[in-house]
């Protein structure tokens, strides 16, 4: 993906609050060299932030008249309103070993044992992984197959083939389940209770009439 920046002078909250009012987003630019104070054009940047590639992939920065490769590190939004504050990107090359999360695509479980034959949820526990990787090596995504699935399978980590040059950084466990397969409870069929609705009860006869009453 491509996108446009430009060189930032002003620094401090008094001038990246001028440029928020003035519908631009100050950001920074860092590695390989000399840190770039830049700034963008939020409604373009804000758009850009929708797309899953912007997030997990290379990108091609235009900076003054010349086009480097960056990857999006960190951004900040506004805790309440669609308003992009701040963003960071970091400058790659083919040569740079990064760590980055990147998103699973998962494929063919409809067509899987586990969901045509025998009905089954299927449990995507995790939908996203964090890899190590040459920066020239960085998928948009990694696909996982699912059309091999069965009743009560679990998949792991190390159950996914990888491309070459790729290493998955697990934390805690290491080989944690990313799909689980559970039968599908059977549906129970509610019988509704006839309900008996009561009869009202008699209004109290009327107190007998006085004999000074019953004599007029």
């Amino acid at each position: 993906m491509k996108f446009t920046a430009f060189e930032r002078t002003l620094q401090g909250t008094g001038a990246s609050r001028r440029l928020r009012t003035a519908h631009k987003v100050p950001g920074i630019v860092y590695g390989a060299g000399t840190p770039a104070m830049i700034e963008l054009d939020h409604n373009a940047l804000f758009f850009a932030l929708k797309k899953e590639a912007f997030h997990s992939s290379i990108l091609e920065m235009e900076l003054a008249g010349k086009s480097e490769q960056v990857l999006l590190r960190d951004y900040q939004m506004h805790p309440f309103r669609p308003i992009v504050l701040h963003i960071d990107f970091q400058r790659v090359d083919a040569t740079t070993k990064i760590v980055k999360k990147v998103p699973l695509h998962f494929i063919n479980e409809e067509n899987s044992p586990a969901v045509k034959t025998d009905a089954c949820i299927v449990n995507h526990v995790v939908t996203e992984l964090r890899i190590s990787c040459l920066a020239s090596q960085l998928p948009e995504f990694l696909t996982i197959d699912l059309g091999e699935l069965t009743k009560g399978q679990t998949l792991h980590v190390n159950d996914i083939k990888l491309p070459a040059g790729i290493k998955v950084m697990t934390q805690g466990k290491p080989n944690p389940v990313i799909v689980s397969v559970v039968a599908q409870a059977a549906d129970e069929e509610v019988v509704a209770a006839p309900v008996i609705v009561a009869p009202a009860p008699a209004e109290k006869s009327k107190a007998k009439k006085t004999e000074k009453q019953n004599k007029k």
